[in-house]
């Protein structure tokens, strides 16, 4: 048998593990009709089937998944190889892609990522902007962030920030014909701006905290987001409560433009960390990036 096309191998992979053509093609940089002509042009010089595709997905077949789990491993190792000989470049280089919440780019990442990129203009840095605890491995992140320290055994953890507190207000408009919650409870009453989580599609449970007792609570409104600044905007807008970090808030407290509730119930969560592969050989580019991001009071 000819020796099978590396990026044909590659391919294959992308689409196993996205179970779609479509989103496979848009990570690969191809259009959805030349990945799957690909994928039946390798079908056929195997002389096996791979992929079982139906009008709404595409899964492996037992030759596909035992050839994905052949393969996603070592293509991976080949892909850490190639980087890594970018050590020997005088300059480092690479791409490091990092999944991250959007609060945590805003505010953690891209300030002191900045002056790295500035620094060195062969490393490209692509954020994903994801609210779930994303498996970096099997999307093909070198990073992702995360709130806590509670990571698998096989990935290390580092501290990017200290305590990250929540906060919950609504506008003077809002508020002016309504009363102040005194509990969380109280919520149930009011208009609030929901966050849609990614995992499983539902709607985020607010925390809260106080003198040692924990609860949350789920809440309604006219508004559902999956983005913090939109979030905050809407209360800004006067369409009900948000809860959003702090430090989001506080400049508009401070001005006026929005009003504190529950104040005494805020939460504060452990802050945010970066994760990442425990590996024999790191590539410089992501081991510039990690030091760039270390908390310095850690």
């Amino acid at each position: 048998m000819a020796k099978e096309n590396l990026s044909d191998l590659q391919a294959f992979v992308a689409v196993a593990k996205e179970r779609s053509f479509t989103r496979a093609a848009a990570q690969l940089g191809l259009s959805r009709s030349a990945l799957s002509h690909a994928m039946s042009a390798l079908e056929a010089r195997l002389g096996v089937r791979l992929l079982t595709r139906t009008t709404r997905s595409v899964s492996t077949t037992e030759a596909g998944a035992r050839l994905l789990d052949t393969l996603s491993p070592r293509l991976n190792e080949i892909e850490q190889e190639l980087a890594s000989l970018s050590s020997l470049r005088d300059k480092p280089a690479g791409t490091v892609r990092i999944t991250a919440h959007d609060h945590a780019i805003s505010t953690v990442l891209w300030p002191r990522l900045l002056p790295l990129l500035r620094q060195y203009p062969d490393i490209q840095i692509e954020f994903g902007v994801d609210y779930a605890f994303t498996d970096i491995a099997a999307h093909r992140f070198d990073a992702g962030v995360r709130v806590g320290d509670r990571v698998a055994k096989d990935m290390v953890a580092v501290r990017l920030a200290p305590g990250l507190r929540m906060a919950c207000a609504g506008s003077p408009e809002y508020m002016a014909d309504r009363s102040v919650p005194t509990t969380p409870h109280d919520l149930t009453n009011h208009r609030c701006i929901n966050l849609r989580l990614p995992t499983h599609g539902g709607l985020y449970a607010w925390d809260f905290e106080k003198d040692g007792q924990s609860l949350n609570v789920r809440v309604a409104g006219q508004t559902v987001f999956n983005n913090t600044f939109l979030m905050l905007q809407a209360a800004l807008d006067g369409m009900g409560l948000a809860y959003v970090p702090y430090d989001l808030m506080q400049p508009h407290i401070e001005a006026g433009r929005l009003i504190p509730v529950l104040e005494d119930w805020w939460p504060e969560f452990p802050g945010y960390h970066l994760y990442y592969a425990n590996r024999r050989q790191m590539p410089p580019a992501l081991a510039l990036v990690i030091e760039a991001l270390r908390d310095r009071e850690d």
